[in-house]
């Protein structure tokens, strides 16, 4: 039983499974390799660890709460995905966008930086990529371009290294948790939802965005989000 384990943690640690839950619930995905600023480099992640010693124990407890929890090694990525597909949110068109670009950058990368998981972009690199593709046909504002960005950050999605989202030169990481964002064969549906829009609706980034719905939103803290 969780409760047993539970009890086993001294203060600190427990202090910590709380807030890991609260984490968890808020970002749904955990990395284990991240960027750390003030040293300049990735780093294995503390918080990623003390979830895999103690898988068991936040699996039995969120398992209670409709929750399943999913550890990848491979890649490095924990996850959470609820049983009854509550607590989701809903992009708008234009970070639906930025998403199924960035999933086809990183497949494109990961072809030639065969020895990590995540890989190195630059703001202008996904705006030139898009524009390439005839997804938008001009550079979207800076406002949505940012709002877009940093909602995919909060989700551990991407994680920017330096400088302002709509800067063309900001170097972000695009981390493998973006391959259970949109699998194989979500990118494909999301493909076949440009093409049915006839490459046309993409280019909006204004109010007629916010309503565009996503194909399979990514699981949020918030079901109101919707």
């Amino acid at each position: 039983m969780w409760v047993d384990a539970y009890e086993k943690l001294n203060h600190s640690e427990r202090e910590e499974y709380r807030r890991l839950l609260s984490l968890l619930l808020a970002k749904t995905f955990l990395l284990r390799d991240v960027f750390d600023a003030r040293e300049g480099m990735m780093k294995v992640s503390p918080e990623y660890r003390f979830v895999e010693r103690n898988f068991e124990l936040f699996s039995e407890y969120l398992a209670f709460g409709g929750w399943e929890i999913r550890k990848d090694s491979q890649y490095g990525v924990i996850s959470l995905e609820n049983a009854y597909e509550y607590n989701r949110i809903r992009l708008d068109r234009i970070t639906t966008l930025f998403l199924y670009t960035l999933r086809l950058i990183y497949e494109e990368e990961r072809e030639k930086v065969t020895l990590r998981n995540e890989i190195m972009v630059q703001t202008g690199q996904l705006i030139h990529k898009m524009l390439s593709l005839n997804i938008i046909r001009k550079k979207p504002p800076d406002r949505d371009l940012a709002s877009g960005l940093r909602q995919l950050g909060d989700f551990n999605i991407i994680q920017k290294i330096a400088g302002n989202w709509q800067d063309p030169e900001t170097r972000f990481l695009v981390l493998p948790s973006i391959l259970f964002v949109v699998t194989n064969e979500r990118i494909s549906r999301m493909h076949e939802l440009l093409q049915n829009a006839g490459e046309e609706a993409p280019e909006g980034t204004g109010p007629e965005a916010d309503t565009a719905e996503v194909p399979d939103p990514i699981r949020g803290e918030e079901d109101d989000m919707e």
